[in-house]
């Protein structure tokens, strides 16, 4: 091909129940509620938080439960929730399934440790016990445990948090970073001193580390913090830059809905038998010399369904900031994968689609395809922002969502982001940047590959939005990355990616 092309992707529809196909989530979910398979009986929702915080969830609840106008009545794009049983035909209960309350104390002292590996780890654990010991001890039946910080928790929990000198708590301790890191690579011959070490296995970062530690319970988390769930008042008074109280509604209980096992919506038409995984990989901060990095695959098919799987840990390469995985370990992780969608499906797919940021090297591709039956067709995307191209249309408005650059037989721009006229309305403020779409590897019609990521734009079940600026298969890949490597969790078997988000 020579030349530019431009062209533009009618927006894709999506599905719901009745299988009614419409193209905007908050206008489905309200006409024809979500998916009828797998719809809940009831959000079986456990909370665990201080008292104010569980007090606060409380209120949340009773107010989703009825009905919560838009901020605008104006604006196309923002409209008021009818409340959540209206919205997903389930009902959630005033009442939660457990209520697990934490001392607001423990956690203030916990996050004021001089040590940050300790602090952290401690005030992780004030949470992570109480799901466990609840789980272990109650037959109790929890989908989704809402886990509501103060807003300390957020201040004080992340890797660059400091505390404030007069206020930090110091701690004897034997072991410190330093000292851990070289046990790990030389382990003391006192166990003591090897337990200690633990601490400093995990991330910084109390949202990581929690969700780590608990992905052996299979238990699903939903972290919010207090404030956000105080947002009708705070928002009047612009306390912090939150959402609308009936943006937040739809959002958040889209989530929690997902997180409990129902499915808000899918998308329709797609092609049978085609299957989507996500390739992210991770720098391994728990490898003492840091040059080392794991690699995670996300498998997300055509039903909205979606497993996380890890796989090996392999060599970084700073100077180029990558990492690629083994020919045999690229293998393996295509096998598993594999495996788990002739489960789901009943026969191998058609097509799969590698998405990524970064290509794949010769070994890699050697193994991903030595590990396909060969009637299965394997291709090889490379997806990036980019700011490289500017496309401008005639008017006061930015160029269309959907609309794509088609540079030659293998590239293209799209532009995911973009002015939608259903909605009257771009949300952002600058000219719009597109997605580079790449085919790397395999064969591939690069029209039908810029729909796909189009289409998969429209299944970020995080939130309710009409089309995220990411398809799903990197939009949470450094998210679900940092997770996998926020600690030592071990060989897991592929868990639904709820337990991720």
């Amino acid at each position: 091909m020579t030349g530019l092309f431009v062209g533009h992707h009618a927006e894709p529809f999506l599905e719901f129940g009745y299988s009614q196909i419409l193209d905007d989530p908050k206008q489905g979910l309200f006409l024809f509620g979500p998916l009828d398979a797998r719809r809940p009986a009831s959000m079986r929702v456990g909370v665990v938080g201080t008292p104010t915080g569980v007090e606060l969830y409380k209120q949340w609840v009773k107010s989703i439960n009825g009905f919560i106008p838009a901020a605008r009545e104006d604006a196309l794009h923002q409209i008021g929730y009818p409340g959540f049983e209206a919205v997903f035909r389930t009902p959630w209960p005033l009442q939660p399934m457990a209520e697990l309350p934490i001392s607001t104390s423990d956690i203030s002292r916990a996050l004021r440790i001089s040590d940050r590996h300790v602090g952290i780890y401690e005030a992780v654990s004030l949470f992570e016990s109480a799901i466990r010991k609840k789980t272990r001890q109650d037959d109790v039946d929890v989908d989704l445990w809402f886990v509501v910080i103060p807003e300390e928790v957020y201040v004080l929990g992340r890797p660059q948090s400091r505390i404030p000198f007069a206020e930090r708590e110091r701690i004897e301790r034997r072991i410190d970073a330093r000292i851990a890191r070289r046990l790990r690579s030389q382990p003391s011959l006192f166990s003591e001193d090897m337990d200690e070490a633990k601490v400093y296995a995990y991330d910084l970062d109390f949202h990581n580390q929690l969700k780590a530690r608990l992905l052996d319970t299979k238990a699903v988390v939903q972290i919010v913090r207090e404030t956000s769930l105080e947002a009708p008042a705070l928002f009047a008074r612009n306390s912090r830059r939150l959402q609308d109280p009936a943006t937040l509604a739809w959002n958040l209980t889209t989530t929690s809905y997902f997180k409990a096992g129902g499915r808000p919506w899918k998308l329709h038409a797609v092609r049978e038998g085609v299957c989507y995984i996500g390739i992210v990989y991770k720098k391994d901060a728990q490898d003492p010399t840091g040059t080392s990095a794991c690699c995670g695959a996300q498998m997300f098919l055509n039903s909205g369904d979606g497993l996380v799987f890890k796989g090996a840990i392999g060599k970084w390469h700073p100077e180029r900031r990558e990492f690629h995985l083994s020919r045999d370990d690229a293998a393996e992780l295509m096998k598993s994968v594999l495996e788990e969608y002739v489960s789901e499906n009943g026969k191998p797919p058609k097509e799969v689609f590698l998405h990524a940021r970064t290509r794949f090297n010769n070994d890699e591709w050697e193994g991903f395809t030595s590990a396909l039956p060969d009637d299965v067709k394997l291709v090889g995307v490379r997806i990036a922002r980019s700011s490289d191209v500017k496309l401008f249309r005639s008017g006061r408005t930015p160029v269309l969502r959907g609309t794509t650059l088609q540079v030659d037989e293998r590239a293209a721009y799209l532009w995911s982001s973009g002015f939608v006229a259903a909605l009257n309305t771009y949300a952002g403020r600058e000219v719009p940047n597109p997605l580079s779409i790449e085919i790397t590897r395999g064969e591939g019609d690069i029209i039908q590959v810029c729909k796909d990521v189009l289409g998969l734009t429209k299944v970020n079940f995080n939130a309710c939005i009409y089309g995220d600026g990411l398809p799903v298969t990197l939009r949470f890949a450094d998210s679900v990355g940092e997770i996998l490597t926020a600690g030592p969790v071990g060989a897991l078997p592929p868990l639904p990616f709820r337990h991720y988000i």
